[in-house]
């Protein structure tokens, strides 16, 4: 997980809780540098930085957190077809967003760039609880479900301390339980992908989750064409097409994962992923900036029309 990410919290208490305001929200900051210091895959002395240490020489025993975290990292990659993969972070940079790119990278150097990423070079064992990365240039990063994972946590740390109304943010990956400050639904803004200081909408959340995919803040123009920082694991190409994903699911560890991999889907095949489950919902901003909805969410409820700027 990136040292980078925010982290916010915001609990509502009564006259009574007052008092414990402060020590509930340190311990829940506790619990995230906790976690931090189990996931964090660049941090020297972490679980995981281990065991990308141990890549292609031996498997490492770890915390039930940490392999059941990876387990689940899988099994979302096998739903989604490889698009949402923790190795990730093995790609060799071809593509570069923070600096002028003048020309497209040669399919070769593109083909080459992801020949580490794959999630089938993990292996972990249930009866040991090991992590095994049989490639030794492959590592492992968890940022994309990594932050839902560590709000996720804080939440229900917030809970145990008797806190029934919150708000925990990790870096976007975003999660309420209750009611806001008014005692209504939590209402969360959605950034606009061709200004990322505005609003396209704001949604009303109720013990729901919320993560946005988004290419406003990084991409590269070539030939007048926008290629945003969100790379194709299996081909390495950037992706084209969708300027920015929000998903939202009771599971916000679950939510930028699957935003990420609507992203890589494109609309048509991104949509009927989300179709396929219930629980979750998306709506997509295409580079004609037309809006796209899932089939189990309101259009007229959720619609610009209704909800920008209010």
């Amino acid at each position: 997980m990136s040292m980078a990410s925010s982290l916010e919290v915001v609990v509502v208490l009564d006259e009574s809780q007052k008092k414990k305001a402060d020590s509930v929200i340190k311990s829940a900051y506790a619990e995230a540098d906790r976690l931090i210091g189990i996931i964090n895959a660049w941090k020297e002395g972490t679980e995981l930085y281990q065991v990308n240490q141990l890549a292609g020489i031996a498997p490492l025993k770890v915390c039930d957190e940490l392999f059941y975290l990876v387990k689940r990292s899988i099994k979302i990659s096998e739903l989604t077809g490889g698009l949402f993969d923790v190795t990730f972070a093995s790609i060799d940079k071809v593509w570069y967003f923070d600096k002028p790119l003048i020309e497209i990278p040669t399919p070769e150097k593109i083909a080459g760039s992801v020949k580490n990423i794959s999630y089938k070079f993990i292996q972990l064992d249930e009866v040991n609880k090991t992590i095994f990365i049989t490639n030794k240039a492959t590592k492992i990063e968890l940022g994309a479900i990594g932050k839902g994972y560590v709000a996720n946590k804080m939440k229900l740390k917030l809970i145990s301390l008797g806190i029934q109304n919150g708000m925990v943010n990790a870096g976007g990956d975003l999660t309420v339980w209750g009611t806001n400050q008014k005692g209504e639904d939590w209402r969360i803004g959605v950034a606009d992908p061709n200004k990322k200081e505005d609003y396209i909408a704001f949604i009303p959340l109720h013990n729901e989750s919320l993560a946005t995919s988004g290419n406003y803040e990084r991409f590269a123009i070539i030939d007048g064409q926008m290629y945003s920082h969100i790379i194709n694991p299996k081909t390495g190409y950037p992706v084209r097409g969708i300027k920015s994903v929000t998903v939202l699911s009771p599971d916000v560890e679950l939510c930028d994962a699957i935003a990420t991999s609507v992203f890589l889907l494109g609309v048509q095949e991104g949509l009927s992923f989300v179709n396929r489950f219930g629980d979750i919902k998306c709506f997509i901003v295409d580079d004609q900036n037309t809006f796209h909805y899932s089939d189990n969410l309101e259009q007229k409820y959720y619609s610009t029309a209704n909800l920008i700027h209010q």
